[in-house]
């Protein structure tokens, strides 16, 4: 057996050095002919890749496939990185469209309040709405102005068409609006064209009750509600709403202030208003001078 693989390598040995030799010289003549600048090597060179190059189409289909592949995904891959950039542009875009809506809902907000038309005697500050009560039982919201900025319990608040509420509690930075809607809200109003006379009652509800109409057949739905400035509760001429009747037949009030869309509130200065310094004079007649209010047992005549 040592004998026979012995001989096997010594004949296998030669002719794999002999073939290595044979191609060698195979590629160099190719290389020499390739290299040759003459017509009839020339012609013989377009011979022999007419040929052999239409049989190696099979051949060269893996390679060309590779490439194509490797092409395809260079392609796939600038894609996918053009996708990626235009995503973050759309959502960088999406933010900005959200702000500019934003930015432009609160300018129309504020030029409802310079659309709203109030006495020319009434200066005014403007307030951001920071929260509401979250109660069904209270119907109040804050606002971020205070006594900071010179605002005084009982003043008016408008949005950008019509009455919203009053100041009740003033904090030094923030203040409290109880709205036309609260149960504890009471506002005397006028009744145009009519002229009647009313109290917009708040009950809790959006549409809060007319309540103390001397003559309530004068008044007819859609019919305008301002305030009467009886009391000095409120500065005369305020939109409150409109007249609407409910499907008992109870008048109530359709409000003009969007109570939904609360953003900005406009504080009215009302430094003429009457301050209530004596509660029991709205009651009872003052004492004239000199006059005593019942007689006593000295000024009783003696026969």
């Amino acid at each position: 057996m040592a004998k026979s693989g012995t001989h096997s390598e010594t004949y296998t040995t030669p002719l794999k050095r002999l073939l290595l030799a044979v191609v060698i010289l195979c590629l160099l003549g190719l290389f020499f002919l390739w290299r040759i600048d003459s017509p009839r090597v020339e012609r013989f060179r377009a011979a022999v890749i007419d040929a052999v190059l239409p049989s190696f189409d099979w051949a060269m289909a893996p390679v060309t496939a590779t490439v194509n592949l490797a092409r395809d995904f260079r392609s796939y891959q600038r894609i996918y990185e053009q996708n990626q950039e235009l995503r973050r542009e759309l959502r960088q875009m999406t933010a900005w469209k959200e702000a500019a809506l934003q930015l432009e809902q609160e300018n129309a907000k504020l030029r409802d309040l310079n659309n709203v038309r109030i006495d020319p005697r009434l200066t005014y500050i403007t307030g951001v709405v920071l929260a509401d009560s979250g109660s069904p039982f209270r119907q109040s919201v804050l606002i971020n102005v205070g006594s900071r900025d010179g605002i005084v319990d009982g003043w008016a608040t408008v949005d950008g068409t019509g009455l919203v509420g009053r100041i009740s509690g003033v904090g030094a930075n923030t203040s409290r609006v109880i709205m036309l809607t609260d149960a504890t809200s009471r506002i005397p109003a006028t009744i145009q064209p009519s002229g009647q006379r009313a109290l917009i009652v708040g009950d809790n509800t959006s549409a809060p009750p007319i309540d103390f109409l001397e003559t309530p057949d004068q008044v007819r739905p859609g019919d305008r509600i301002v305030t009467s400035g009886d009391g000095d509760v409120f500065p005369p001429g305020l939109l409150i709403g409109q007249v609407a009747e409910d499907p008992g037949g109870r008048l109530r009030t359709r409000l003009a202030a969007d109570y939904e869309r609360l953003e900005f509130l406009r504080v009215l200065r009302d430094h003429g208003a009457r301050r209530v310094s004596n509660p029991a004079a709205l009651i009872l007649p003052e004492t004239p001078p000199g006059q005593t209010d019942l007689p006593t047992e000295d000024a009783k005549v003696t026969p």
